[in-house]
């Protein structure tokens, strides 16, 4: 069903059984999949893919040009996955061309009222942003990592899959994958022992991740302790995937027990 009032251009895109609701404003250059509901006074412009079954809620802006004072109008991508609750207030920007010219969002993801999600971020499946969390441009977050409320995540920074980052914390440093991270400048605080449990990773394999954060953390010379990681460890999937993630970007500062 769409409402009457909603303004749709002709050009746009709409799969069959999409519900849109009043004063929603869509572009020429959109795509919406089946089954997706836009609720009333949204609006959804530029080159915007959106997958199917998406729940879009009131004053929601997606699509429009990125906060860059770069920019100059060049045709740029967002394209957002299957099965998200975007809620009141979310902005999704799409990428700048000296981005790469395209942001990406996964599926599954759940973006609180009053989120943003800025140009050429990546952002993969099950990934909860909290209520007022801003997403710099050019950010990368892993699979299952969740931000909490009022945490700003720096331009440039990634944080791996399963990491969880506390409230009121601004993120300058790489969060590692399976981290824990709060306070006023995030610091590492430890894993995310439930969300691995929750995932059923079995104990003998947390065990192993839990022995190799403890080696690679003991002091701050991360990069001494890396390379004194016994092999045995380093064959574990989960201690293979933060290796990579910390070996992957060695521009980038990575989160510690000892970041200030």
């Amino acid at each position: 069903m769409i409402h009457k009032t909603a303004i749709i251009d002709l050009n746009a895109k709409i799969s069959k059984n999409v519900n849109i609701g009043p004063y929603t404003v869509i572009g020429p250059n959109v795509e919406i999949g089946e089954e997706t509901e836009i609720q009333s006074h949204v609006n959804i412009v530029g080159n915007t893919k959106i997958g199917k079954n998406n729940k879009i809620y009131p004053f929601a802006s997606i699509g429009n040009d990125p906060q860059d004072l770069k920019y100059q109008g060049e045709e740029t991508k967002l394209a957002i996955g299957d099965n998200n609750k975007i809620r009141e207030y979310v902005t999704i920007n799409p990428g700048t061309k000296g981005g790469g010219g395209l942001t990406k969002v996964g599926n599954n993801c759940l973006f609180m009222v009053s989120s943003h999600i800025a140009h050429d971020c990546i952002v993969g499946d099950n990934v909860i942003l909290a209520n007022n969390v801003p997403l710099g441009g050019h950010a990368t977050i892993g699979d299952n990592a969740i931000i909490g409320g009022n945490s700003a995540v720096q331009q440039f920074t990634r944080v791996g899959k399963f990491a969880m980052i506390g409230g009121m914390c601004g993120v300058v440093r790489d969060i590692i994958p399976y981290g824990i991270a709060h306070g006023n400048r995030s610091i590492l605080q430890g894993l995310n022992l439930i969300g691995l449990r929750r995932k059923n990773v079995p104990n003998k394999e947390i065990m192993t991740l839990s022995d190799a954060y403890k080696e690679l953390f003991k002091n701050e010379n991360l990069t001494e302790n890396l390379n004194k990681l016994s092999n045995e460890i380093k064959t574990n999937e989960l201690v293979s995937e933060v290796i990579r993630f910390i070996e992957e970007d060695k521009k980038r500062p990575i989160c510690t027990p000892f970041s200030k």
